[in-house]
């Protein structure tokens, strides 16, 4: 499975909602620097626990 298709699946059903998926990649405007712990924090969004190796 790619990961296109891994995200079409995980997105099923939330096509009227407005979320996107974590990562530079898709964001509108993504920013020129972008690690690693920018990479966990995004992941998290917006629940209030920080990434597990933060």
């Amino acid at each position: 499975m790619t990961d296109k298709e891994i995200e079409e699946e995980a997105s099923e059903g939330l096509k009227d909602q407005k979320i996107r998926p974590a990562g530079k990649e898709s964001q509108k405007n993504p920013p020129k620097d972008w690690d690693t712990v920018d990479e966990e924090l995004d992941e998290t969004f917006p629940a209030s626990d920080p990434p597990a190796n933060y």
